[in-house]
C-alpha cells in the first residue's frame, strides 16, 4: 500500500485528473500528505495539502497574495471571465479586498442573518410539502439548489419571475475556474458574465431609483456605501453582486447535498442526528469537514517564501487544497471518520484569516435549517439510484441525487 501511496504522490497532475480523482479524491490527497505534502507541479506550480501550510498561507496575506490578474490572464486572455473573476472580493488583496468586504458584512450582520430565519423555515417547509406530494426527488433541484438561490435572490431583492437563469449563470462561471477548461466550458463562462451584467444593470438602474432597506437588502447598502462616503465602483458593485450569488449558490448547494448524501452512507450517524438534533450544528460543521463543498484555493507568492522545509519562488502559483488539509491527522483524530459530534472541528471550509468566508454565517443557518427540517419529515429517505457528480475539482457537490422520501 506504501509503494502505491507513493505512486499515486508521485504521478499527481492537476491538470491532469482523473474519473477516478473526481469520484472520490481522498486517497491522492492522502498520499500526498504522506508523501509530497508540498508537491511540485509539472506546470511549475505548487500542491499543498498540510492543513499547517493552508493556515500560514491563509494568514501571509502579503507573501501569499489572492489577486489574481498575473494568474488568470493567460487562461482567459481580455475577456468578462478575466474581468470578473479578478473584480471579485475573493480574488483581491488588502485594501481592495478590505473595503469591499466590509460593505457586504454590514449587510450580514448577525441581526440581519437573524431576521432571515422566519422566512428561511417557510421556504423550507415549502420545498418539503412539494417533495413530499412526489415521494420521488431529486434532492439537488428539489432541494438543496433552491435554497440558497432564494435566500441570495432575497439578498438582493431579485424578482421571483427573474431568478430563472441564476443558477445556470452561476454554475458557468464557477466551473470557468477549474485547473483545466476546454473552449466551450469558456464560451459557456464569458455568456453567462455577460448575460448576467446586462440583468444586474437594469436590477442596479431600478434600485437606485427606489433604493430598499439597507438593513435587509445588500444591494442597496452595496450602492449607498459608508457613512464614511466610501463607495463601490459600478464595476466593483455589478461583479461583487455575481460573486455573491455564486458563492452563496454553490457551496451553499454543495453543503446541503453533500450533508444529506453522506448520512445517508453512514446510517448509524444518521440515526444518531435523529435521535440528537440538537447536535446539528456539530452535524453542519462535520459534513463542511468531510465533504468540503469548495476543495482548492489559489494564491500567488509575492516574494521568495519557505514553507515545511520548502523555498517557494517570488510569483509562484500556489493551489490550497482544503479538502485534504481538513482530513489531516495532524488536526484530526480519525479524520476519515465521519462524527456528527466531532469537537473541536477547526476546519478550513471557510478557509480562515483575512479570507474567511463572508457568509459563513448564513451558509450554517441554512445548512442546519435544511438538514435538520429535512431529516425530521423524511427520516426514511432513501437514496433511489446513483448520485451524480458535478465532475469538478474546486467545488465538491452533485449535480442530481435521486432519492425516495416516502
Amino acid at each position: 500500500m506504501n509503494a502505491d501511496a507513493r505512486e499515486l504522490a508521485a504521478s499527481f497532475d492537476i491538470e491532469k485528473l482523473t474519473p477516478e480523482f473526481y469520484e472520490n479524491p481522498y486517497p491522492i490527497y492522502r498520499a500526498l500528505r504522506e508523501h509530497e505534502p508540498i508537491k511540485r507541479m509539472p506546470n511549475g506550480s505548487w500542491f499543498l495539502t498540510r492543513y499547517d501550510d493552508l493556515v500560514s498561507a491563509y494568514k501571509s496575506t502579503k507573501v501569499f497574495s489572492s489577486d489574481k490578474k498575473k494568474e488568470f490572464f493567460p487562461k482567459y486572455g481580455d475577456s468578462l471571465l478575466y474581468e470578473h473573476h479578478t473584480a471579485s472580493l475573493v480574488f483581491n488583496d488588502p485594501p481592495a479586498h478590505t473595503r469591499v468586504r466590509r460593505l457586504i458584512m454590514g449587510a450580514l450582520s448577525p441581526r440581519a442573518i437573524a431576521s432571515m430565519e422566519p422566512d428561511l423555515i417557510a421556504l423550507v417547509n415549502r420545498l418539503l410539502d412539494t417533495m413530499a406530494g412526489k415521494g420521488n426527488v431529486d434532492l439537488i433541484d428539489d432541494f438543496a439548489s433552491a435554497i440558497p438561490i432564494e435566500v441570495i435572490g432575497n439578498l438582493l431583492d431579485v424578482p421571483q419571475d427573474e431568478r430563472g437563469p441564476l443558477r445556470d449563470w452561476s454554475l458557468a462561471i464557477l466551473g470557468a475556474l477549474e485547473p483545466v477548461i476546454g473552449p466551450e466550458a469558456f464560451a459557456r463562462g464569458n455568456k453567462a458574465v455577460k448575460d448576467f451584467l446586462a440583468y444586474l444593470e437594469i436590477l442596479v438602474a431600478r434600485r437606485r431609483s427606489k433604493p430598499g432597506n439597507p438593513e435587509r437588502d445588500v444591494l442597496t447598502r452595496l450602492i449607498q456605501g459608508e457613512d464614511n462616503g466610501e463607495r463601490l465602483t459600478e464595476k466593483e458593485l455589478l461583479h461583487n453582486c455575481i460573486f455573491l450569488l455564486n458563492a452563496g449558490h454553490e457551496t451553499t448547494t454543495n453543503l446541503i447535498g453533500n450533508g444529506l448524501v453522506a448520512l445517508s452512507g453512514h446510517p448509524a450517524e444518521k440515526k444518531r442526528l435523529i435521535d440528537n438534533p440538537d447536535l446539528i450544528k456539530t452535524a453542519v460543521e462535520e459534513i463542511l469537514r468531510f465533504e468540503s463543498s469548495n476543495q482548492l484555493g489559489n494564491r500567488m507568492t509575492t516574494e521568495e517564501v519557505e514553507l515545511g522545509g520548502v523555498t517557494l519562488a517570488p510569483d509562484t502559483s500556489v493551489t490550497l487544497c482544503i479538502g485534504a488539509a481538513n482530513r489531516d491527522p495532524a488536526q484530526f483524530v480519525d479524520p476519515e471518520t465521519f462524527d456528527i459530534g466531532r469537537a473541536p472541528n477547526r476546519h478550513l471550509a471557510f478557509a480562515t484569516g483575512a479570507h474567511q468566508c463572508a457568509g459563513m454565517a448564513l451558509a450554517r443557518l441554512e445548512g442546519a435549517i435544511a438538514i435538520s427540517r429535512f431529516l425530521a419529515r423524511f427520516p426514511d429517505y432513501a437514496l433511489d439510484g446513483a448520485p451524480v457528480r458535478g465532475g469538478r475539482a474546486r467545488f465538491r457537490g452533485f449535480l442530481r441525487v435521486p432519492c425516495a422520501v416516502g
